[in-house]
């Protein structure tokens, strides 16, 4: 077997976006398909649990720390290839998310423009189907490349494969923990010109430099992009020292996806409560889409408040911020904050980070 370099009792809080958390018993970054197959087998030798860690923007440790390996994704490199009026671009699964946007429209590539300012790394977008502003990965993705901890082998999903669906994929529901993805390729458009399909992008880009004017190829992509760069960071959205309100994994909950009669059920509670206003929602085929942050808002937890040291960001209903508190405070507070809406509502909200 391969020799790694397994690090001892390593600060987790400063790998991650929130910055929680105690230490690692075990450390090991690996920069390689044959580091992930080592660290796994010394895993299992010593017998301890495993923590895939990857950029840390979807993650929160417990004040106590992992007792176990916690195993860095730091696989690197970027391959852009063109074929005709299309590009792929062949991405290793520790390079920065938000790097790959920047690249693609220097490029003048198309598709994935408005998930510009998303922190982490590329290898976790297609676990949660990361999406924003009218896009999603699933979007653009071609294939994932992984290695499958059951058999020890490198396997290949195509996009149907992965069964995407909302902030949803195989990778995170029926095959959680299985899989650890060391390459995502993308199809994107060259010399695309981008889809708005998200009304504060389109109202933004209208008062600035107007959509219909933007010309095609990389400069109205590089305008989506700053659009979308200034939208995330009024809600503190964009990873930033300088920004106390940024000390999140994002968004906690997901919007809860209801079937017709669920929605039903959701407005008989509202409107006998006085409530007048529509509820914000959005019909696709058979189910709903509500608001989670709205549910949030009308539960009584508005933007701003606090509970000893996190609090709901002043800038974003559905950012859990870490104002120098602890993992134990914050969870107290999502957990007050989904049995509020659970007990007003009848709606029970699933949170987006993993907890480990």
């Amino acid at each position: 077997m391969a020799t790694v370099d397994i690090a001892r009792n390593i600060p987790l809080a400063p790998l991650t976006t929130i910055g929680l958390g105690g230490n690692a018993s075990h450390f090991l970054s690996c920069t390689s398909v044959d580091d992930i197959r080592t660290g796994l087998i010394f895993a299992e030798d010593h017998r301890l649990p495993v923590q895939v860690l990857s950029g840390g923007s979807n993650i929160i440790f417990r004040d106590e720390g992992f007792n176990g390996l916690v195993m860095k994704v730091d696989l690197r490199g970027i391959a852009f290839r063109e074929e005709g009026s299309e590009t792929t671009a062949m991405v290793a699964a520790g390079e920065v998310w938000d790097a790959l946007v920047r690249q693609a429209i220097e490029r003048g590539c198309a598709g994935i423009e408005c998930l510009s300012g998303i922190p982490g790394s590329v290898g976790a977008t297609p676990i949660q189907n990361v999406g924003a502003y009218g896009q999603e990965v699933r979007d653009t993705i071609l294939m994932v490349q992984a290695f499958d901890r059951r058999t020890g082998e490198m396997v290949e999903f195509s996009n149907d494969e992965c069964e995407f669906a909302y902030r949803q994929s195989r990778f995170k529901s029926r095959d959680a923990n299985r899989f650890i993805v060391t390459q995502v390729t993308f199809r994107l458009r060259a010399e695309g010109e981008p889809q708005i399909r998200y009304g504060e992008l389109s109202q933004l880009l209208e008062s600035t430099s107007g959509t219909a004017r933007l010309p095609g190829g990389a400069t109205s992509l590089e305008a989506v992009r700053s659009a979308v760069l200034t939208l995330r960071r009024r809600k503190s959205m964009v990873v930033d020292r300088e920004d106390p309100h940024s000390r999140s994994c994002g968004s906690f909950f997901t919007n809860p996806v209801l079937t017709a009669g669920e929605f039903s059920a959701l407005r008989a509670r509202w409107e006998p409560s006085g409530g007048t206003e529509d509820i914000p929602a959005f019909v696709t085929g058979e189910t709903v889409k509500v608001s989670a942050a709205w549910l949030v808002e009308h539960a009584g937890f508005h933007k701003g408040y606090r509970k000893g040291g996190v609090g709901v960001s002043s800038h974003h209903s559905l950012a859990l911020v870490n104002y120098g508190g602890t993992t134990t405070e914050l969870l107290r507070l999502a957990e007050e904050i989904a049995s509020a809406i659970e007990d007003q509502f009848g709606v029970r909200l699933q949170r987006e980070p993993v907890v480990a």
